[in-house]
């Protein structure tokens, strides 16, 4: 295939992705469960070839910067804050799920190398980070799930791919060392977690020199892949360096970055995350004509490997609910001992994390990275993509319903101190603060009445609906309703005045940005 039609191609894939989300949209689909199902179709239409992932390729373009925005985007507080119950199931949950897979697998098919059956266990027990947000955008969950699913899909990866690599290196090697696998993924963590440190330390420090916001916005884009290439040419985990320098950047944007900035940036990334998300599940539809002609075609797959891919599928639901529900007697038991005061999830809250365990493109690209000649490489690969299908299409489709069945709730310890009205409220009055001060010249003159009335009678508007928030909703509504009509009709009357000639395109922008502005100001004030 030359360059021209592989281009051609991808422009038809991202015509595919706008096509299926509206589809999904419709038809109230999880946009991931359309593009899962419209790339396998795409899969097979005639005269298209067969679509050939590189699975290290994958990796590298797609995993750095989805982790780089789900570490951007998530609650550094919340996150320091249940370390350990990600770390349990980051880390305890994938450690185990592999076991146990391995063992079903070999109790399948006894003559599957223990090291082999390892490496199918390593390719399918962490959930994947790209596909539980897919899922997750949808649903809303206390903020204790929240953080806790985040966390997980942030570091899972890493435990999967370590385990993986010594899965392969003991099916060529004919060892393997418990004692030594546990060094090997923490030499690999630790150093991965340097790695992202210095490379997240010195994006503060250089943003703060760059100045130009597009330079800036480049820069940080950069910055996913740079931490992660970097530390996997030092043999450490790039997946804890990219989420450790995720992290480092999402605690100092605030600060180092200016507003302009943070808006381009942020728009910028959304549209880029939204196509890479996208392309990903096309990309995982698309391979399903390679992995069913590996295995035979369709009824030699169902034949031969449909019910032990039903087993490993079930055993992978079953391990899960079996580590989450046994940690959270563990967590209720050490309370009660008085060891901790953790609050258990509760039945509800224990049920749908563990529901929550959608696989995606990194159980499909270390599938596809087993070497020739695996043992059991077919069989693995057929089982790698049927996981990944099964659990988006059931696990992804229902969990809305799970979520609503369980009737979760926001416990006292998870909520925040401070409403945001009351939040508002607290800034108003340090603003107001400034202002008094800043008002008057040296002499005490007032120089600046207008702003000092403006930003009293603001202070005073904002503390009285903090206090009284829900006298004032159905008000506060209306007058921002009447705000976005008046934002309408100035827009209107701006393009009018461009469509006759009365104003140039230079004047049309600025003074539409302005309008812009106003009306995303209002929006986000209504909600």
């Amino acid at each position: 295939m030359d360059g021209t039609h592989f281009f051609e191609l991808v422009i038809a894939m991202f015509l595919a992705i706008i096509a299926l989300h509206y589809a999904a949209h419709r038809l109230g689909l999880p946009p991931a469960v359309a593009l899962l199902a419209g790339g396998a179709l795409l899969a097979f239409l005639p005269g298209l070839p067969a679509i050939t992932v590189d699975p290290g390729l994958v990796l590298v373009i797609f995993l750095p910067p989805l982790l780089l925005d789900g570490a951007w985007s998530i609650a550094v507080q919340r996150l320091r804050r249940h370390i350990l119950g990600i770390a349990s199931l980051a880390v305890g949950a994938v450690f185990f799920t592999c076991a146990v897979v391995a063992v079903v697998a070999h109790l399948i098919f006894p003559s599957l190398p223990w090291a082999a059956c390892a490496a199918l266990g390593a390719i399918v027990s962490p959930p994947d980070a790209v596909s539980a947000r897919a899922v997750l955008e949808r649903v809303r969950l206390p903020r204790r799930l929240q953080i806790l699913l985040e966390g997980e899909s942030l570091l899972n990866d890493a435990s999967g791919l370590v385990l993986f690599r010594l899965a392969v290196a003991a099916a060529a090697t004919g060892t393997f060392s418990a004692v030594e696998a546990a060094g090997n993924f923490f030499l690999l963590a630790v150093g991965g977690a340097i790695v992202g440190g210095i490379v997240g330390t010195v994006w503060v420090r250089f943003v703060r020199l760059l100045g130009d916001q597009y330079l800036i916005i480049a820069a940080t884009t950069l910055l996913a892949w740079i931490s992660y290439l970097i530390a996997e040419q030092l043999h450490v985990s790039g997946v804890i360096a990219t989420v450790t320098t995720g992290l480092i950047a999402t605690w100092h944007q605030h600060t180092v970055l200016s507003a302009a900035t943070r808006m381009r940036g942020s728009a910028f990334w959304t549209v880029v995350i939204f196509l890479m998300e996208a392309a990903v599940f096309i990309l995982i539809g698309l391979s399903l004509r390679d992995v069913v002609e590996r295995g035979g075609g369709f009824g030699t797959v169902v034949a031969t490997m449909g019910l032990p891919i039903l087993a490993i599928l079930a055993t992978l639901v079953v391990a899960r609910f079996i580590w989450v529900l046994a940690s959270d007697l563990v967590i209720n038991l050490c309370n009660r001992l008085g060891f901790a005061r953790t609050p258990p999830l509760g039945a509800g809250g224990a049920i749908v994390l563990s529901w929550v365990g959608v696989r995606g493109v990194v159980t499909l690209a270390l599938a596809l990275s087993l070497p020739e000649g695996f043992p059991g490489r077919d069989f693995i690969l057929v089982t790698a993509f049927a996981v990944i299908v099964g659990t988006v299409l059931v696990q992804g489709t229902t969990l809305g319903r799970v979520i609503a069945w369980a009737g979760l709730t926001e416990p006292d310890s998870e909520r925040a101190r401070l409403t945001m009205s009351q939040a508002e409220a607290a800034m108003a009055q340090a603003q107001l603060a400034t202002i008094q001060s800043l008002a008057y010249d040296v002499d005490g003159n007032l120089i600046h009445p207008q702003l000092l009335e403006r930003y009293k009678r603001r202070a005073v508007v904002i503390v009285d609906y903090a206090e009284r928030t829900e006298d004032y909703a159905p008000t506060l509504h209306a007058h921002f309703d009447v705000v976005l009509e008046a934002v309408a009709t100035g827009r209107r009357e701006l393009i009018r005045l461009h469509r006759a000639g009365d104003i140039d395109d230079e004047t049309l922008r600025e003074l539409e940005r302005d309008l812009d502005l106003e009306e995303l100001s209002a929006i986000s004030a209504k909600a």
